[in-house]
């Protein structure tokens, strides 16, 4: 094999933050980040959150002649917002939404009318001596909002389960994956490591052999003018939970040369591109001599230990379920009694039962119709929580397998 060619792939990943009449300087924004990507010259773009299809349409012209290959994944309500664009041809894309994304009468968060979901895109790029498979995948997962108190761990978790579930087994005809993305998950989270653990995936922030941008690598920052402050008190230096993962499956070897942050505004300008940083890595992706199986990246003793920590969570979080459950099904039940009392009610009143006495029809059909809202929104409450129970429930028991696989195998 003659000088063994090498290709240098550069990724560029961003939690854009770009909602239509509600994010600030979001149309002044997404012209610099259009500016900065024309300028630059990336392999892969993987944004986030770009909630505007008109947004990336005007993105999707604005870099017609350096990414001729765009897509965008479409999901939820309003929608993911996740797009990528590439210099390779993209030669198939696959959408996997996540089977727990948060409450739906969690309007302030809004977590669950997204529709979260892992996007990845089967891409080559031509080398001198075969085809290599490129698998990026852009995604992002449930946020945290209150780390003292976070009610949405469990769902957090069996996001972070389905994900490494997809990947791997999506990844087999990959020669390389690539997974960028806002994880919402800290570095020493459980979520990251038994994403980490249970699919090989490598930190290019931990592997890269140059760094350069926000101390410690984060991504969320309290100088960038977008960020809520008071939610970083304990974190002075911000926190990272924008990643570019990576790992080579079959006979090639990935290394991280160089990674970068964004450090605030744009250059020249008073605002920065989102209340994220902007994350880009440059990967060497070289072929080696002999193919290697996709392994581990964590020893087993210590992934048993990571997964029985997340399934402890999960049935945390399937026990809460359960009991949300109940109480919407009791308040169900209590809205049908009522209902059934007005009906007899309303028969008596009609039979000449309570001849003399006048039928408050008004009042009777004010409650009627409380009654009813009540129960309509306690059934749907409890078919909810039935789902949620019954999603957690088949999470802790693939986990149980798996812990059961670990524990046997030497």
């Amino acid at each position: 094999m003659e000088g063994d060619p090498t290709l240098r792939l550069r990724v560029f990943d961003l939690n854009c933050w770009a909602i239509r009449y509600l994010s600030k300087r979001r149309q002044e924004r997404i012209r610099l980040i259009g500016d900065m990507l024309r300028q630059e010259d990336f392999d892969l773009v993987l944004l986030q959150e770009v909630w505007s299809e008109r947004d990336y349409s005007d993105l999707k012209v604005k870099l017609e002649g350096c990414y001729p290959f765009p897509h965008y994944f479409r999901s939820g309500v309003i929608g993911s917002g996740l797009c990528v664009f590439s210099r390779f041809p993209i030669l198939d894309t696959l959408l996997y939404q996540y089977s727990l994304n948060g409450y739906p009468y969690m309007l302030q968060h809004g977590d669950w009318f997204c529709g979260k979901f892992a996007g990845s895109l089967g891409a080559r790029q031509v080398l001198a001596w075969k085809l290599a498979s490129l698998l990026p995948c852009s995604h992002q997962l449930h946020a945290e909002y209150c780390r003292e108190k976070d009610a949405y761990l469990p769902h957090r978790l069996v996001q972070a389960w389905e994900l490494a579930q997809f990947i791997r087994h999506t990844s087999k005809a990959a020669d390389v994956v690539l997974l960028g993305g806002d994880l919402n998950m800290h570095p020493e989270d459980v979520g990251i490591r038994l994403l980490r653990g249970w699919t090989g995936l490598r930190d290019a922030f931990a592997e890269a052999t140059h760094f350069e941008g926000c101390e410690d690598g984060c991504t969320l920052v309290p100088n960038n003018c977008f960020t809520d402050k008071s939610e970083l008190l304990p974190f002075p230096l911000g926190i990272r939970i924008d990643y570019i993962l990576y790992k080579a499956i079959s006979s090639f070897m990935v290394k991280c040369e160089e990674l970068k942050t964004t450090t605030g505004s744009a250059p020249g300008m008073d605002l920065p591109f989102s209340d994220h940083e902007a994350v880009m890595a440059t990967l060497h992706i070289q072929r080696q001599g002999q193919a290697v199986g996709a392994t581990l990246a964590t020893a087993k003793p210590v992934l048993a230990d990571v997964v029985t920590e997340a399934r402890t969570e999960v049935g945390m979080g399937l026990q809460a379920a359960q009991r949300q459950r109940y109480s919407s099904g009791r308040m169900a039940l209590l809205a049908l009694l009522l209902l059934l009392l007005q009906a007899m009610a309303a028969l008596g009143a009609l039979a000449g039962l309570d001849a003399g006495q006048p039928f408050p029809k008004l009042s009777f059909c004010l409650l009627a119709f409380l009654a009813i809202g009540i129960l309509l929104l306690a059934t749907g409450l409890h078919l909810f929580h039935t789902m949620e129970v019954k999603m957690l429930h088949s999470t802790e028991e693939q986990m149980r397998m798996v812990l059961r696989m670990l524990q046997e195998r030497p």
